[in-house]
């Protein structure tokens, strides 16, 4: 039976990763140390491949395909941005640790951010693009694909619909790694669901 993979990838390191800092629209580029980073890991380790490639509308996406795999002509997913971080964009935890309501965003309650999206309005957003991208490869009967996006897509993705189920905190991926889904198309049309079988980058075989 044909089954569809994709492999979800967090983008390299920004300056604000690199601070702690919180950014979510804010269309940062990779960092020269950063960029780096990609580049010794494309060296030493094995990035999948994919029929099609796509990419949260942000820079620091965009440019992590440009690196791992040049020339791929990434479709641009505007549902795979990040969360609107709101006011609380380019601060670090340490800067809104007094703030209530991130200290109860934090514990997982529904809150909204101030200027920001709310975590439905995120979740929904995310999933209905996610669902859309895989209805459209199997239309088009493309069997596997790259997705770059960001930290907090992909813990909400890994965590909607991967087996075996975990919370999202256990799906964080650094920058530049992330998961690899198998969807089955008669499993996803009775319950949206897929099977984690992997991590990206994988470990390069010794010679």
């Amino acid at each position: 039976m044909q089954s569809y993979t994709i492999h979800l990838i967090r983008h390299g390191q920004t300056q604000a990763n690199n601070d702690g800092r919180y950014i979510g629209r804010t269309d940062e580029p990779l960092s020269p140390e950063g960029l780096m980073q990609l580049l010794s890991m494309k060296q030493q380790y094995d990035y999948p491949g994919g029929a099609r490639f796509f990419t949260s509308p942000l820079t620091r996406c965009r440019q992590t395909l440009e690196v791992l795999y040049p020339g791929c002509h990434a479709e641009v997913v505007d549902g795979l941005a990040e969360c609107d971080f709101g006011e609380w964009d380019g601060k670090s935890a340490a800067q809104l640790k007094q703030d209530e309501l991130f200290s109860r965003w934090l514990a997982g309650e529904p809150v909204e951010i101030p200027g920001g999206e709310t975590g439905e309005q995120f979740q929904h957003r995310v999933q209905h693009a996610f669902e859309a991208l895989v209805e459209d490869m199997m239309r088009h009967k493309d069997t596997e694909a790259v997705v770059c996006t960001h930290g907090g897509v992909i813990m909400l993705l890994m965590a909607a619909y991967a087996l075996p189920r975990a919370p999202m905190h256990e799906w964080a991926a650094e920058n530049g790694g992330g998961f690899t889904l198998r969807i089955t198309p008669t499993l996803w049309m009775r319950e949206p669901v897929a099977e984690a079988i992997d991590t990206v980058p994988r470990i390069r075989p010794a010679e």
